[in-house]
């Protein structure tokens, strides 16, 4: 690997490429840092995107994501996860044992997640 390097600098007139220099520099700080430096420079980029953007941006991102989560999982995960939402609201201690007729939150997690899965089905 040190050969590599050499002969990227020798490609380069012997300078290092932005490539080598970034993936340095990223292993310098990854080493000079812990984990509430990463946790504060991502919540202090999180305010200033919050402050610089719209809720049309925080739509298109979030239509990106979960068209990007659909077209990686199928109809058991989003089963799956509709189910273990609905229980962990059950959970949570917001709801009581009599719900006046209403569906459970376990039970909306549930259908929710067939409702997606046979949409996905359609898509």
């Amino acid at each position: 690997m040190a050969r590599n390097n050499q002969d990227n600098r020798n490609d380069n007139d012997g300078k290092m490429t932005r490539e080598e220099a970034g993936r340095m520099g990223g292993e310098a700080t990854s080493n000079n840092h812990d984990r509430d430096f990463y946790q504060e420079i991502g919540q202090k980029g999180g305010e200033a995107t919050k402050n610089s953007q719209d809720s049309d941006f925080y739509k298109e991102i979030g239509k990106k994501g979960g068209d990007a989560t659909s077209a990686s999982h199928d109809k058991e995960f989003y089963q799956e996860i509709g189910s273990e939402g609905g229980k962990a609201r059950s959970n949570s201690g917001d709801s009581s044992d009599d719900n006046d007729g209403k569906m459970s939150r376990e039970e909306a997690g549930r259908k929710g997640g067939e409702a997606r899965s046979r949409q996905r089905d359609n898509d």
